[in-house]
């Protein structure tokens, strides 16, 4: 229950203080048009493809997720008679198994935040596409920030061994009553494990040794990267277009 209070409250704070934020940002924009950059110059294409990446790297990481976040994991199952089913045939199944995500891989070997630390650059980049006003760093800097100042929470959370983060819970014992005790492997990890292994600082983890730059191009959802490339570059551009529109 204070686990769901918890959430509650930082989501009335969240859309609080953004709130109070987007209401002075589109204030300004009235009195001031957001200025116009022309696509061509070759600074607001590098800020638009940084944005891009940005979008990208966050979109992939909903199909390779952290245990510090909230995106649930799937894994492929076939039931057999007997395991719920009725009949002869074999179901496959999805089953949800967010233990996996204890496993560092892929996007998760580079940094342990995949989804909410690319918002920083998103933002800056955001801004200074915007015209680099006041008001795009107070809104789009601020979200950047924000960002930054949540995945250190959370990873302030885990050295403090709170109790839970995300979708995964710390296991003092191993036992039946623990959420992690569906992991029967040995080389099942604990959240604990998982922070000693992976890194805040994107590709810290590698330079360090704890990690290997070849695990993460095997690994990796290239696929998803694509994917999220093109609509992170239509969802950039729209941003943009709307707001100079405003």
């Amino acid at each position: 229950a204070g686990r769901q209070l918890y959430r509650i409250f930082y989501t009335m704070v969240s859309f609080g203080t953004l709130g109070a934020a987007g209401q002075a940002f589109w204030q300004s924009l009235a009195e001031q048009p957001a200025m116009s950059i022309m696509a061509s110059t070759s600074n607001n294409i590098a800020f638009q493809w940084i944005a891009t990446l940005a979008w990208a790297i966050s979109i992939a990481s909903l199909f390779n997720p952290s245990p510090l976040s909230l995106v649930p994991v799937y894994e492929a199952k076939t039931l057999q008679q007997g395991e719920g089913l009725t009949v002869a045939t074999p179901l496959p199944v999805l089953e949800r198994k967010d233990s996996r995500k204890l496993q560092a891989f892929g996007m998760t070997r580079i940094t342990r935040h995949p989804l909410i630390l690319p918002v920083a650059p998103w933002g800056w980049a955001t801004a200074l596409q915007l015209g680099g006003h006041p008001r795009d760093f107070f809104l789009f800097g601020g979200l950047a920030l924000y960002a930054i100042a949540g995945c250190w929470a959370q990873d302030f959370r885990v050295i403090r061994q709170e109790g839970s983060v995300g979708t995964v819970f710390f296991s003092q014992e191993k036992d039946q009553t623990s959420p992690l005790s569906s992991i029967s492997d040995n080389k099942s990890n604990s959240l604990q494990d998982f922070f000693d292994e992976t890194s805040f600082i994107p590709f810290g983890a590698v330079l360090d040794g704890r990690q290997s730059l070849s695990s993460i191009v095997q690994e990796v959802p290239w696929w998803a990267l694509a994917g999220g490339i093109g609509v992170g570059y239509k969802l950039q551009e729209f941003l943009v277009h709307w707001i100079q529109a405003q």
